[in-house]
């Protein structure tokens, strides 16, 4: 139900979507829908965390690879910003809704949010324990990477980043930028 009402959002847009048309595009009475879902808004929070978890999803699979710490801060960066690109295209008139309703998709979004950092964290961690990063407050890092990036949605959806380069022309630039905030001790001085 929850994927059948995304698609008649991105379709048609929240406002033109009703609770009676969710209920025949998915095979399903409308009491049955009530069953689970009070109201449309529901179903539009529903459909936004099932966003969401697909991006964490992600994220989790970077986080989990045989990598250094460096590659994975940058490679769960562009995951991010991709993933995010990837759903806001995906659901059409849903990405209007989306900028509109940008409270709603916030406090749906707390959950999610709270996770990213935790993973960032553990990322910090990780490279701090190795040597990588020279972090003083790996909390502090991690909810300011999580907050820089999310702020660069909006401008990375709409190509106002980096205009006309690939990923590849990209990466290494904000890998020095990244490197450079993160530290890196100096082997002479250990």
């Amino acid at each position: 139900m929850v994927d059948v009402a995304r698609q008649l959002f991105a379709k048609n847009g929240l406002e033109n979507t009703t609770m009676n048309d969710i209920a025949q595009a998915s095979g399903k009475g409308r009491r049955t829908l009530y069953t689970y879902f009070k109201s449309k808004e529901d179903i539009y929070f529903a459909v936004i965390e099932t966003e969401l978890e697909r991006l964490s999803d992600k994220l989790d699979e970077v986080a989990a690879r045989k990598i250094s710490p460096h590659e994975k801060v940058i490679e769960l960066i562009y995951t991010h910003l991709a993933m995010i690109r990837e759903t806001v295209v995906r659901n059409g008139n849903l990405r209007a809704e989306f900028f509109r309703n940008i409270w709603m998709v916030e406090k749906v979004r707390k959950r999610f949010d709270r996770a990213e950092m935790e993973l960032f964290r553990k990322v910090f961690a990780e490279g701090k324990e190795e040597g990588e990063f020279d972090i003083d407050n790996v909390n502090l890092v991690a909810d300011i990477t999580h907050y820089c990036i999310k702020g660069l949605e909006v401008p990375y959806i709409y190509g106002r980043i980096a205009h006309g380069n690939t990923e590849q022309e990209t990466k290494p630039q904000v890998a020095k930028f990244v490197y450079g905030a993160l530290g890196k001790h100096n082997q002479s001085s250990i």
